[in-house]
């Protein structure tokens, strides 16, 4: 009997696979509402994939109008930076370091570990390397998988 006249048999498991993935990707306004609304200045816990890039792109989506506003009025408060951007710039500095420790959590690591992105040319690739890595598929020392699902409140 040749090789590829064998059936392969294959074995289903009783337990379920452990993927890294919450149970549900989080969608565009519930990310938003999750870090803005209940993840402001929490720096405990962890963020899915989901939450994070999604409220980085809300957060991009703002920055074109504020940046184009800027340029239509010609006022430059710092070089480069027009009021409109400093404005979203303060406004979101917190949430975002809360997001990336928090992201950092669901891979196992340390909060201090976005410091890591100060190291001239590799320190920004080796955060991003951090941030689009798959979360631990099982609670860690900084809380359970993230479900993905808004508190009820």
């Amino acid at each position: 009997m040749s090789y590829f006249s064998k059936k392969v048999m294959m074995v289903e498991l009783d337990t379920p696979q452990m993927t890294g993935r919450p149970a549900q990707m989080m969608g565009f306004m519930d990310a938003v509402k999750n870090v803005l609304l209940n993840n402001y200045f929490s720096f405990n816990g962890r963020a899915s994939r989901s939450e994070h890039w999604w409220f980085v792109l809300f957060y991009f989506a703002l920055s074109i109008p504020a940046v184009f506003i800027d340029l239509i009025i010609g006022i430059e408060l710092i070089p480069g930076y027009g009021p409109f951007a400093i404005i979203l710039i303060i406004a979101f500095f917190l949430p975002n370091i809360s997001l990336v420790v928090r992201r950092l959590h669901d891979t196992g690591r340390s909060g201090w570990m976005y410091l890591i992105g100060l190291i001239p040319c590799v320190g920004f690739i080796i955060l991003l390397v951090f941030l689009v890595q798959d979360g631990e598929p099982h609670p860690n020392a900084y809380g359970e998988v993230p479900t993905n699902i808004l508190p009820v409140e």
